[in-house]
């Protein structure tokens, strides 16, 4: 019952988040971090979907070194490809799963299992949202479900930052967002990953 409370108060800050700010890059910041905080995870990210590119482009990242997320392109008809097509992938070993595109790096890393789980906007995949756990992790529907909610609301925050910027697609609001890696390494607070103008009342709540 304590995790799922975690859950719903997770939901409800990244939800309120949405109705307080315009400012897409404070709300998936945000959210990779209290998803990582509140399942207990080595780390989060979100990568949106270059289509012209064929790669996923990182939007945000908690908990992951430099050197792993500067592994390389992420191809998005490789990179746990079900994930974007078909829902939520759970690998529940990095090193055993054909579908891990970089699995010594992910190794390297300490990653043992991850989650991914698409990002829709009207019924489209636009992008992907990733949990990676230290520990190999057997993901239960609620872990899931949780993950997925939150990538959901992020897909409604990255939607309306778009209709409000006037843009196309969902990649050019990468344009108006700071190179996350840059964001995490120059930007820390108390609560790594969490942008400074986000209260410190949420990033309090999301460590209890």
């Amino acid at each position: 019952m304590k995790r799922q409370a975690m859950h719903y108060d997770t939901l409800l800050r990244v939800a309120r988040a949405i109705s307080e700010t315009k400012d897409v890059e404070q709300i998936v910041q945000m959210a990779v971090a209290s998803v990582s905080n509140t399942m207990e995870a080595k780390g989060c990210s979100i990568f949106l979907i270059n289509r012209k590119t064929k790669e996923l482009e990182l939007a945000a990242s908690y908990g992951l070194s430099d050197e792993y997320l500067q592994k390389g392109p992420i191809s998005h008809l490789h990179s746990i490809r079900e994930s974007l097509e078909e829902g939520p992938v759970a690998i529940c070993s990095v090193m055993d799963d054909p579908r891990i595109q970089y699995p010594k790096e992910a190794k390297k890393e300490g990653i043992r299992s991850i989650l991914g789980v698409p990002i829709l906007i009207h019924g489209n995949v636009i992008g992907v949202m990733r949990l990676y756990t230290s520990e190999a992790w057997d993901f239960t529907l609620a872990d899931v479900d949780f993950v997925q909610a939150v990538a959901q609301i992020c897909g409604m925050a990255i939607d309306i930052c778009r209709l409000h910027k006037g843009y196309k697609t969902s990649i050019e609001i990468l344009k108006t967002m700071r190179n996350p890696r840059e964001l995490r390494s120059r930007r820390r607070t108390p609560h790594e990953g969490i942008p400074v103008s986000i209260g410190h009342s949420i990033c309090t709540q999301v460590m209890k």
